[in-house]
């Protein structure tokens, strides 16, 4: 499997980011990762492995990038106030920075990209979709962590309104939610140890509400919020995303 690791200094987030692509040909999928974790985490977790035979087949390419914003909340890095700038830079960067250099290496300006990822990667997947509607044509938040002000003991501010599909979906209107209630977006959840699947449900109300379409898929009790319950999602979800 061709992998390929750019690097380069975002002026938006004033750091260094990695963006890592995994496979040649096919959907581009961003797969963010969970709160702390850097962009070859879903390696690591054995994610690329399990999805091997559709990114080997020329179905997908998975792209991942470092978690930026996740890794400040989690360290409560500086300020609330810097924090939830933080959050708002990084969705910044995803759509300026990273979609426009996955679709250089797609070779092809208006491709629209499948956003993933999982627990605050699940957040990050949805708000970008959200934000972005003109960028991503599906989101696959699985389980989900989508009241990061609670997570993380927190008041957000303006930054923090934007980045937060929660707060600034209720009250969006014209041409993005036109766009949105284009697309779909589908929140599956365990229902075993340390899942929440009422933020799940709350998610998909917010987006009903407006008439976005979307759907949650319960899991059972035996499906924790850990990686053993996202690597068998994962490649289902995509399978029927790419068919």
């Amino acid at each position: 499997m061709t992998k390929t690791v750019s690097r380069w200094r975002s002026d938006r987030l004033h750091r260094d980011i990695s963006l890592v692509r995994w496979g040649t040909f096919g959907q581009p999928v961003l797969l963010f990762p969970t709160a702390g974790g850097d962009a070859e985490e879903i390696e690591r977790m054995h994610v690329i492995r399990v999805l091997d035979p559709i990114i080997s087949a020329g179905r997908i390419k998975v792209y991942s990038c470092d978690s930026v914003a996740g890794a400040a909340l989690a360290s409560k890095e500086g300020s609330v106030e810097h924090r939830c700038w933080i959050l708002n830079q990084f969705h910044e960067y995803v759509a300026h920075e990273v979609v426009p250099a996955i679709r250089a290496d797609c070779r092809d300006g208006s491709i629209e990209v499948v956003a993933a990822g999982a627990s605050i990667g699940a957040f990050n997947a949805v708000a970008v979709t959200c934000r972005y509607p003109h960028l991503f044509r599906t989101a696959l938040g699985m389980s989900g962590t989508y009241d990061l002000e609670q997570l993380m003991g927190f008041q957000g501010n303006q930054d923090y309104y934007f980045s937060s599909p929660l707060s600034f979906l209720p009250g969006l209107e014209g041409p993005t939610l036109d766009m949105l209630q284009r697309r779909f977006i589908v929140l599956p959840v365990g229902q075993g140890r340390w899942e929440d699947p009422s933020e799940s449900w709350r998610m998909a109300g917010v987006l009903g509400a407006k008439g976005v379409p979307n759907r949650v898929d319960p899991w059972a009790a035996t499906y924790d919020h850990d990686w053993p319950t996202w690597r068998e999602m994962l490649p289902l979800y995509l399978d029927d995303i790419v068919a």
